[in-house]
């Protein structure tokens, strides 16, 4: 059973434990996966260190491109995500399991890898420099670095309000913005390292710390056409970061039983429409070589 909030959101708040939204997720994530290890440039027999592995994707996914003396270290700050993990890779001799953070890799030795791969896990940390310094540390000499973040500064500039993919104007407009109120009131203080950075940041933190070849894919959207709603009981047990309450608790700390009644017909009759959301957002993919 999960306990941490890490595995807490991964294994159930992201997706409200719902297998339709679980599902709707499976092709944006085999996009992220394959980002990042197309940009690895894997050989057979790699040792790669994937910091901040979570449920495994990009782990398991190197797996499936390495030979039988390839090697994937998972790495998490969660114990809970590491057992999944082990589960998971169910005796598989290429795997091994070490609880570390990104800024201290103390576990693995100089110069000891052949590549570093991370997903939208440097966002949590306040040490990113100290991280990208670990990342090169661990390298060996021609060792890549992959890496995909999301640039969760551009959304707060371009939509700071947004919530739920909505346009404004709507006859709840009242009620979502004491819900957000609730997140910034909240949260403000957890959520710094998410939006203290843009791709710039990674571009400089590499370079500083020595790596060569470096290369940023930036992609960026603004109001674009998204997924409808869909069902809004689910999204109420949607958490959208493992730092923060989910859209239901939210709502309920926000709002008067009349209040939450008003916001559910409303969101009910939009989610029965098929309305769409629009996406507001902007990801990166970097990687680079150590000399």
């Amino acid at each position: 059973m999960a306990t941490d909030r890490w595995a807490q959101w991964l294994l159930t708040r992201r997706d409200g434990d719902s297998a339709a939204l679980r599902a709707r997720y499976t092709p944006d994530l085999a996009w992220l996966r394959d980002g990042v290890l197309d940009r690895a440039d894997l050989a057979p027999e790699d040792v790669l260190l994937d910091v901040g592995c979570g449920t495994g994707l990009i782990g398991f996914g190197a797996l499936d491109r390495l030979g039988p003396d390839g090697r994937v270290i998972f790495s998490d700050v969660s114990q809970d995500l590491l057992d999944h993990c082990r589960r998971t890779a169910d005796g598989d001799e290429r795997c091994s399991f070490l609880p570390a953070a990104a800024e201290d890799l103390a576990g693995v030795a100089d110069a000891s890898v052949d590549v570093v791969t991370t997903r939208s896990a440097l966002m949590y940390s306040d040490r990113k420099a100290t991280a990208f310094a670990e990342f090169f540390r661990v390298l060996r000499p021609g060792g890549r670095l992959s890496i995909f973040e999301p640039i969760n500064r551009f959304t707060l500039q371009h939509r700071p309000d947004d919530l739920f993919g909505l346009s404004g104007g709507s006859p709840v407009d009242d009620l979502l913005a004491r819900v957000r109120d609730v997140y910034r009131g909240a949260t403000e203080a957890a959520e710094r390292p998410m939006v203290d950075f843009d791709e710039r940041d990674l571009l400089a933190w590499a370079v500083a710390v020595g790596f060569e070849t470096v290369e940023l894919d930036y992609r960026a959207q603004i109001e674009v056409p998204a997924e409808p709603i869909g069902d809004w009981e689910v999204l109420k047990r949607v958490a959208p970061n493992p730092l923060v309450p989910t859209y239901g608790e939210a709502i309920a700390a926000a709002l008067a039983d009349e209040e939450r009644e008003r916001l559910d017909a409303y969101m009910t009759t939009l989610a029965a429409a098929g309305t769409s959301t629009r996406r507001t957002m902007a990801v990166a993919f970097l990687r680079a070589l150590r000399p």
